[in-house]
Parts: structure tokens; sequence; C-alpha cells
């Protein structure tokens, strides 16, 4: 068995999920970094260094989940921490379409039913597929962490209060995604919890990232903080859990 431990991190080939890896690198980690083009992996590995490996991983195909978990096993033959990232906002069908005008054609009224199923498709169904495929490496560990990276727009709680600022961009899509995202988490907190691995899930806040057509207004670097913090949490660190950098959040 590989020596040291080893983080897979799903879409790791840009933006706050290649922040994750190269963070967990420096914390003595194997960082397999999963991406759906191997090439764009195989690049980005390069930058995060010596000690990572490009994983072709697309979370929408089981097959090439199949494939990366058999890799996994066969080349490193553990698996410590599974960063579920991965994610999307929109599909290719509206390409440049700023955040404001996504929120008008995602309306609850006029969605695509198509579109809604492309992003759940990715940001729910993903993570489940990827995590059930990764839980044998997983329950092997001696103390694994999943980190499922969501968003504070999926927050019912906060969306439930008129006064919070992202209120009217909460929808069927991508806010909802990560709504469905965080019940996922806590059903699989619930679940592996008797295992000892501790499943949470981390808001890395508004970054800068191609997700958002780069308007956030935070560094990758203060977006992969959370993510980062709850990979490496110890023995008395909780589970269950939904927080950004500032501390808990309300589902």
């Amino acid at each position: 068995m590989h020596d040291k431990p080893v983080a897979l991190v799903t879409g790791a080939n840009q933006g706050i999920g290649l922040q994750i890896a190269k963070d967990l690198a420096a914390h003595g980690f194997t960082v397999l970094v999963g991406s759906r083009n191997f090439e764009k992996g195989q690049t980005a590995a390069k930058s995060v260094g010596a000690d990572a490996r490009a994983v072709q991983l697309d979370v929408t195909d089981q097959a090439s989940i199949t494939a990366a978990a058999q890799r996994i096993r066969s080349e490193l033959g553990r698996l410590d921490v599974l960063v579920n990232n991965a994610a999307i906002s929109r599909t290719l069908r509206h390409p440049g379409m700023t955040v404001e005008e996504a929120v008008k054609a995602t309306r609850p009224s006029v969605v695509s039913l198509d579109e809604m199923r492309a992003v759940w498709e990715t940001n729910v169904f993903g993570v489940l597929a990827v995590t059930q495929a990764m839980l044998p490496l997983l329950r092997e560990a001696p103390a694994a962490r999943i980190v499922n990276v969501s968003s504070g727009v999926g927050s019912l709680t906060r969306n439930s209060d008129p006064a919070f600022h992202y209120r009217s961009i909460f929808g069927p899509v991508y806010p909802a995604s990560k709504t469905a995202l965080n019940a996922i988490t806590l059903a699989m907190a619930i679940e592996l919890e008797a295992d000892g691995i501790k499943v949470n899930a981390a808001c890395p806040g508004f970054t800068k990232t191609n997700l958002n057509n780069y308007a956030g207004t935070q560094t990758v670097e203060e977006g992969a903080r959370e993510p980062v913090r709850l990979a490496l949490l110890g023995p008395d660190g909780p589970t269950g859990t939904f927080s950004n950098a500032s501390g808990p959040l309300p589902w």
C-alpha cells in the first residue's frame, strides 16, 4: 500500500478544485486530480506538484467513475480523503450568460427541465455516484474524510429570510441542487458515522471561477480554505455539518 495519505478531488483541473488539490499536496497528501478531460488534468497535476496524478473522471459517467476507483485501488491501494468538488451552474446551451440572465431563465415557472436535470446530474447524482464507488477504499482508511463542496445559496433557512442578500437568485437549478447536496451530505454522515468517516459540506463563498464567469469576489485561495479544513479534521472534528470559513451555516 502507498505510504502517504491519498486524496481525490473531483473537478480539480481548474478553479477551487485545483487550489484544494494544491493545498492538500502541501499538507503531505498524494493528490489525485480528477478531471473530465485527462489532458487538462495532466496539466493541472503538474502545477500541483510531483506527487499529484491526473485521473480521468467524469462524475456523470459510471464507466469513468468505476475505472477511476479501480485505478486508485490498483496503483495506490488506499483513499483517505474524497472532495466532491465537481459542479456546474448551467449547461453549455447558455454560454456567456450573466448570473442575472441565468436567474431569469431558471425561474420555476420557465425553467427547462432538461437544464435542471443536467445540472443535478453533476451536482447531486454525480456526487453520490462517486462516493458510492470510492466507499470501499474510504472504509479501509484509518480516518477517512468526505467533503462535499456546497454553497450558501442552497440554504433553505437563509432563503426563507426576506433579508438574505442572495434570496432573489434561489431557483430549481444550481441553488436547489446544492440544497439537495446538503441533504445527501447529512444522509451520508448519518450512515457513515459508525464507520468513523466524517462527512461535511463546505461553502467556499463567492469565488472567482469559471462557474460564475469569474464574477466572484474571493480568490481561489480563500475559496479553498474551508474545504481543506474539513478534509484535515482530526478525530474530535464534527460530522454532518455545513459551514464556510466564518463558521457554521444553517441548512
